[in-house]
C-alpha cells in the first residue's frame, strides 16, 4: 500500500530565497504526524505545496501514490485532502448550522439546487446534526459565527474540512490564537477524529503536539531536520538546540 502523502526531494525557491530545500517525506495511512519547526522554518510554504496553492520549484507530490504535482488545490480536494488555515475562511455571517450545511450539499453535490433549503434532504441534515454534535457546536449552532468564540470558530473550521469527508486532512495550526481555557476543546476534538483519516498537524503548541502525534517532523530553514516518535524528537539534544536558539519557538 502507497503512502498517503510522499513527496521526493521537494523544492521550492523565491529568487534566492529557498524556503523549501529538497524534503523527502512520507505519511503513512492512518498516520497521526505533526509537522513543527521555529518560526521561518518553512512550514507555512510547505503545506502550501502540499495543498496547491504553491507549485514546487522541482521535485514531486504523490497522494496514495499518485502524482498530483500539478494539480490545482480543488483537484486535491476531489481526490480526498483539506485543510484548515492559520486565519479561518468561514463566512461571519452565517450561523455554524448553516456552514455546515452547505458544506454538506456541496460534498454531495447538490449545492446547486437553490431552490431547495440547505440541509433539507434526510441524509445530508443527519450528517449536519452529527457535525454539530462532534463539534461541540450545538449550543451555537444558531449564533452568527462572526460572534462565536475563536475556540468555537477553529472547531467550527475543523467540521467543515471534515464534511468534505476526506482521507487527509491537514490542520495548519488549529490552536492558533485560541485562549488557553478554550485549548482542551481543540485538543479533545483533534484526538477524536475518525481514525481512517490521515491527519498532519502543523502547530506551534507543543501540548497539542505531544499529546496527538504518534510520529513528528522537525523542518528547520526548509529541510527535514529530525523524525521520529515524540520522545525520540523531545529527547533529540540537535531539536533543544534549534528551539532554544528561536526567541519564540
Amino acid at each position: 500500500m502507497p503512502p498517503a502523502l510522499e513527496t521526493i526531494a521537494l523544492n521550492k525557491r523565491f529568487g534566492g530565497i529557498r524556503p523549501t530545500s529538497d524534503v523527502t517525506f512520507r505519511l503513512e495511512t492512518g498516520a497521526r504526524h505533526a509537522l513543527i519547526g521555529p518560526n521561518g522554518a518553512g512550514k507555512t510554504t510547505m503545506i502550501n505545496l502540499l495543498t496547491g496553492v504553491l507549485r514546487p520549484s522541482s521535485g514531486r507530490i504523490l497522494l496514495d501514490g499518485r502524482d498530483i504535482t500539478d494539480l490545482k488545490p480543488h483537484a486535491r480536494a476531489r481526490l480526498g485532502m483539506a485543510r484548515t488555515f492559520q486565519i479561518n475562511q468561514l463566512f461571519g455571517e452565517l450561523t455554524p448550522l448553516e456552514t455546515l450545511s452547505f458544506a454538506v450539499s456541496e460534498q454531495a453535490g447538490t449545492g446547486w439546487d437553490v431552490w431547495r433549503p440547505a440541509g433539507t434532504r434526510r441524509t445530508q441534515a443527519a450528517r449536519v446534526i452529527e457535525l454539530i454534535e462532534r463539534f461541540g457546536l450545538a449550543d451555537v449552532m444558531n449564533a452568527r459565527t462572526a460572534i462565536l468564540p475563536y475556540g468555537k470558530q477553529r472547531l467550527l473550521e475543523i467540521a467543515v474540512a471534515m464534511a468534505c469527508r476526506p482521507r487527509l486532512l491537514l490542520l495548519d495550526e488549529p490552536a492558533a490564537g485560541v485562549p488557553e481555557e478554550e485549548r482542551h476543546d481543540i485538543l479533545a476534538t483533534v484526538m477524536t477524529l475518525p481514525a481512517d483519516v490521515t491527519v498532519l498537524l502543523i502547530e506551534h503548541d507543543m501540548d497539542l503536539v505531544f499529546n496527538f502525534a504518534r510520529r513528528i517532523s522537525v523542518l528547520v530553514n526548509g529541510a527535514l531536520f529530525v523524525e521520529g516518535s515524540p520522545d525520540e524528537v523531545a529527547r533529540d539534544p540537535r531539536v533543544k538546540a534549534v528551539y532554544l536558539g528561536e526567541a519564540d519557538g
